[in-house]
């Protein structure tokens, strides 16, 4: 550094696994993969959706399907090849069982799907790429999602493919932690770019305080997940949560070759490990700690609330994903019915009372609240609420009361094995 000058760093292009989704979708031992015709026919059969142009060339081994879904177009590109699976992947897979793991080590061969999203329904797309590796691999023991480095459990991935409700954000993305000896933590996501959206960071975490960060970095992932088109991560703020004390947690980004100088000392994520790699469009998180902080721009790092973040924050959820979880809990609220006849499982299922207060428009309001399920009858449920409401006074803790399917936002089994939530059903099933 000469005379104190900050040095430059500059942002290099995008990879392909960044530019567009990448797939790899891995067929059971023994089966055979689908010829191009084959795979044309197997397009056609997913409900909502129109073949619009095919094409194979021979010289690149390369299938181009260009089809209508949910109102927008989309062109997938299908190749196959061998495969090996990445050693760094295995920490992905904790909810493989042991024969999942073992069957996917042991694979030779993918068939890869690519397909870009950019500009269009993240949430859309990214259902409809994989309802096409179900509908092309209909035997597959893993869905490996190359752009986000992580794999999804087959049973998973045929679940949601199914599904007329689209995955999650925290389905799309992966937070990777690297942690280093003398307990620092660097913790970023994979799987962002592909969507027109930055890859986000928490620098100089450690080992004390990475849960809370992760948290943190998953909510403000998940936010940016649900923005739409205009949104722009290193000017526009995102009021995303509150911290203990009503402090509110006001995030934005700054690009990693301005946001490094915000560093005096930094092991990981510093200047070594970008030489080879995260690298491209990726941005380190910063919030304001006060609205004359957010008017002057003076940026504090997250690492400066590290004595809040275990103090179970609020974090927000959107309009569009708590429908969509209350859609998804409807679609399969049986596997709660069938749950209940075990004895040794508990259930909660979340209730949105209406609230003695009146939104501005006049509608109702809600508050959200858990109900331990303890009876059935007919196509009702009976729960018993296990806390005190904060705006609703004429129910209480224990109180009990019927409702319905409708009228439920989320739900939670609690087998031996497991915490079930509505997208991890496929833990329940043989």
């Amino acid at each position: 550094m000469l005379f104190g000058k900050k040095k430059q760093f500059a942002e290099q292009p995008l990879g392909y696994w960044e530019e567009a989704s990448c797939f790899m979708v891995i067929p059971d031992e023994g089966s055979g993969l689908k010829s191009p015709d084959e795979l044309v026919e197997a397009v056609k059969g997913i409900e909502g959706a129109e073949v619009k142009y095919s094409r194979f060339d021979d010289e690149k081994g390369e299938l181009t399907i260009t089809c209508g879904y949910c109102g927008e177009e989309y062109k997938a590109v299908f190749t196959v090849s061998g495969f090996s699976l990445p050693e760094s992947y295995l920490y992905t897979m904790k909810a493989f069982t042991p024969e999942e793991t073992e069957k996917l080590k042991n694979a030779q061969r993918s068939l890869n799907i690519m397909m870009k999203i950019d500009g269009k329904p993240p949430k859309t797309a990214f259902h409809f790429q994989i309802k096409l590796a179900a509908a092309c691999v209909p035997d597959l023991i893993g869905l490996v999602d190359e752009s986000a480095e992580h794999v999804f459990p087959p049973k998973w991935a045929k679940l949601a493919a199914k599904s007329k409700v689209t995955p999650g954000p925290q389905d799309m993305f992966y937070v990777h932690a690297v942690s280093a000896e003398n307990g620092e933590v660097w913790l970023h996501t994979h799987g962002l770019c592909r969507f027109g959206l930055t890859e986000v960071e928490i620098l100089n975490s450690d080992s004390k305080n990475f849960r809370g960060h992760y948290n943190l970095l998953s909510a403000y992932a998940s936010y940016l997940c649900d923005m739409n088109e205009g949104f722009d991560a290193h000017k526009d703020i995102a009021y995303i949560g509150v911290l203990r004390g009503n402090i509110p947690v006001v995030a934005i980004c700054k690009s990693w070759t301005e946001a490094l100088g915000e560093y005096k000392k930094l092991g990981l994520g510093g200047e070594a490990d970008r030489k080879e790699s995260h690298n491209t469009r990726t941005s380190p998180m910063f919030l304001y700690k006060t609205e004359d902080d957010m008017k002057k721009g003076k940026l504090s790092k997250v690492s400066d609330y590290n004595a809040l973040w275990e103090e179970n924050p609020i974090y927000f959820i959107s309009n569009e994903e708590t429908a969509r979880m209350k859609a998804l809990a409807a679609e399969r609220f049986d596997y709660v019915k069938r749950a209940f006849e075990n004895p040794d499982n508990k259930i909660l299922i979340k209730v949105g009372l209406v609230t003695d207060n009146k939104k501005e428009n006049g509608e109702d309001d809600f508050e959200h609240i858990w109900f331990e399920l303890i009876g059935f009858n007919g196509e009702k449920f009976r729960g018993k609420l296990t806390q005190e409401p904060y705006q609703v006074s004429s129910m209480h803790k224990d109180d009990e009361g019927e409702y319905t399917v409708e009228q439920i936002t989320d739900w939670i089994i609690f087998t031996n094995e497991h915490a079930v939530k509505p997208n991890d059903v496929y833990l329940l099933e043989g």
